[in-house]
């Protein structure tokens, strides 16, 4: 795909000899919302840190607006898993978003007027402004979420790389990282996601990179979540499926009856 910001190419991943992922490759279009879905232990997570350098590879390599990672750092933004991070650190929120500027300074260097600016403005943005000076650990999971989303806009990155940013956050968090993607969207940013509730995949994202140990299916969530393609990653779980195998088979219907 020409000027993909994601290029996956057969990447093999291993985890204590066992193999996690096999030979997968994708490209992803630029300005999507694009999910990672397949169930627990298929690799999702595992995915993401390989591309990100965080896990090695076996094999494979991700290319990142057509060059290596460490040469694109900045253009790319890692949102980890909220469980991952030591909540118990003595760290306020205003300090941990300031962490999303690093990037931008050398290594003797304060942030700026204009870098604490940015990570205000990136606050502002998921409602967390008047938190600012709250330490990290008296934070709702929610609110915690938020925060790490706002350490990554403060990046100003052009790919956001998200692990499970919806898992176990509330209703208004929900909403707001919703507003946040559509923010996003609209100046050409990329998002892609771990993401775990099927009900939901059609309703929030563009596309979909279905995976169970190797690649399922990758393309627009209009045709990537048929039946076929649900059973094919979730080994034909279809206790787990009905609801939902259901309500694409009536949308399927539905097409054929406008056409």
């Amino acid at each position: 795909m020409k000027n993909s910001p994601l290029v996956v190419k057969h990447i093999n991943m291993r985890y204590q000899h066992n193999p996690v992922l096999t030979d997968v490759s994708f490209s992803i279009p630029e300005a999507k919302t694009i999910a990672i879905v397949g169930p627990n232990g298929s690799g999702k997570s595992t995915l993401l840190k390989g591309i990100m350098g965080l896990e090695p590879l076996m094999s494979g390599a991700a290319v990142f607006f057509g060059d290596s990672l460490d040469k694109k750092r900045l253009a790319v933004a890692y949102v980890p898993q909220r469980e991952e991070s030591d909540w118990d650190f003595p760290i306020n929120v205003m300090d941990v978003v300031l962490m999303g500027r690093h990037g931008q300074l050398k290594f003797w260097q304060r942030p700026t007027s204009t870098d604490k600016k940015i990570a205000e403005q990136a606050l502002e943005q998921v409602s967390m402004l008047n938190f600012k000076a709250r330490q990290i650990n008296e934070l709702s999971g929610g609110q915690q979420q938020r925060v790490f989303l706002a350490r990554a806009l403060a990046q100003q990155a052009s790919l956001y790389l998200m692990d499970e940013p919806f898992a176990g956050v509330d209703v208004t968090t929900e909403k707001a990282i919703i507003n946040l993607f559509a923010e996003l969207k609209a100046k050409n940013k990329t998002i892609v996601c771990v993401h775990h509730d099927l009900n939901t995949v059609g309703e929030y994202f563009d596309w979909v990179i279905l995976i169970n140990a190797r690649l399922i299916a990758v393309g627009s969530a209009e045709e990537v979540l048929t039946v076929e393609n649900l059973n094919k990653t979730y080994g034909g779980r279809l206790s787990l499926l009905n609801d939902l195998t259901e309500r694409l088979y009536r949308t399927n219907l539905d097409k054929v009856h406008d056409e």
